[in-house]
């Protein structure tokens, strides 16, 4: 009876940490096509799970960090949803290409237009985002999740370091190193024209010394032939001479 009852009570604490395991890797993240990197910019993907059995996901907000502004992000058109991009007035411009922007994007909702997120479905949101800041290692998306039955699940909570993840975390994109593409380009590409002209004058100078050479041997050639022809004629006067006499 013992063993019974540890049976049914084990299989139920399995099914819950099953359970729990699922909620908790159901949430809305982001995650870049490619690279994120520092000073760069990037396309990323907002993705939406649909975690109820009975209800569909109708309306997306994302929140971009206030804390590290981006002077541009253009939603990629999704079928079936329609795209507002929210601007704010920025404490502190900032300079990109010379330009001062005072304002920058500080929201993205994504409200269903004949579409929406069934349940067992979930739909990407891609986005087009920079310049990505030079000044931290990740950035933090505040997310609204709306179903069509008025329920709304707030993916805002910030995880610690150390602590356990949240039970709705927010999505994070974690930044890479700034690549030469970004920084110190045209040097690179001026050291690969350098490498490649150096390159042209090598094969030029090869193929020079052996012009020189074919030259000087085909020289050679044509004197080894005069004089054998010489030695010819030299050769057929002298005999000649002795069958006369």
């Amino acid at each position: 009876m013992n063993v019974s009852r540890i049976a049914v009570a084990t299989g139920i604490a399995a099914s819950s940490v099953l359970l729990l395991s699922g909620t908790a890797f159901a949430h809305v993240s982001v995650q870049p096509q490619g690279e994120a990197a520092k000073g760069g910019y990037a396309t990323v993907n907002f993705k939406v799970p649909n975690e109820r059995d009975n209800a569909s996901t109708v309306k997306l907000e994302v929140s971009l960090p206030a804390d590290h502004p981006m002077a541009s992000a253009m939603p990629q058109p999704v079928p079936g949803w329609k795209a507002v991009v929210t601007k704010a007035k920025l404490a502190k411009p900032l300079e990109v290409h010379g330009k001062q922007i005072t304002e920058a994007p500080s929201k993205i909702t994504w409200t269903a237009d004949g579409g929406k997120i069934a349940p067992g479905e979930f739909q990407q949101f891609p986005v087009s985002l920079g310049r990505l800041p030079e000044d931290t290692d990740q950035l933090v998306f505040k997310a609204l999740q709306t179903y069509d039955n008025k329920e709304v699940v707030r993916w805002i909570e910030e995880a610690k370091e150390g602590a356990p993840e949240p039970e709705s975390p927010a999505p994070v994109l974690k930044l890479s190193a700034a690549t030469e593409d970004h920084h110190g380009g045209g040097a690179k590409d001026a050291s690969a024209k350098d490498g490649k002209n150096a390159g042209h004058d090598e094969d030029a100078k090869s193929e020079t010394a052996s012009a020189d050479s074919s030259d000087t041997t085909a020289r050679i050639l044509a004197v080894v032939g005069i004089l054998v022809g010489i030695a010819g004629v030299a050769f057929g006067v002298l005999a000649g001479r002795r069958r006369s006499s």
